[in-house]
């Protein structure tokens, strides 16, 4: 079985990769890493949810017909991650 961590950081100068945030997992043990780098020409993650939002293709979900859920449907989720 194969655990997911998704996490940000930063390679430095020295061409190694600092973790913005400490990993919850115990160690040592090895790890499979894939980095995924932003393009200088990718928008950022509030400039695609702004154009998600104003994009009419979703506009249908603005109908009141479409509000199916209540606050009491569900159960929260709390990452402790």
């Amino acid at each position: 079985m194969i655990k997911t961590i998704e996490t940000t950081g930063v390679i430095d100068k020295r061409k190694q990769l600092q973790l913005d945030e400490p990993l919850t997992v115990d160690g040592p043990a090895r790890v499979r890493v894939i980095i995924l780098l932003m393009e200088e020409d990718d928008i950022t993650e509030t400039e695609w949810l702004k154009a998600a939002s104003s994009n009419p293709a979703f506009d249908f979900l603005k109908d009141p017909e479409e509000d199916i859920y209540t606050i009491e449907d569900g159960k929260p989720f709390n990452d402790k991650g």
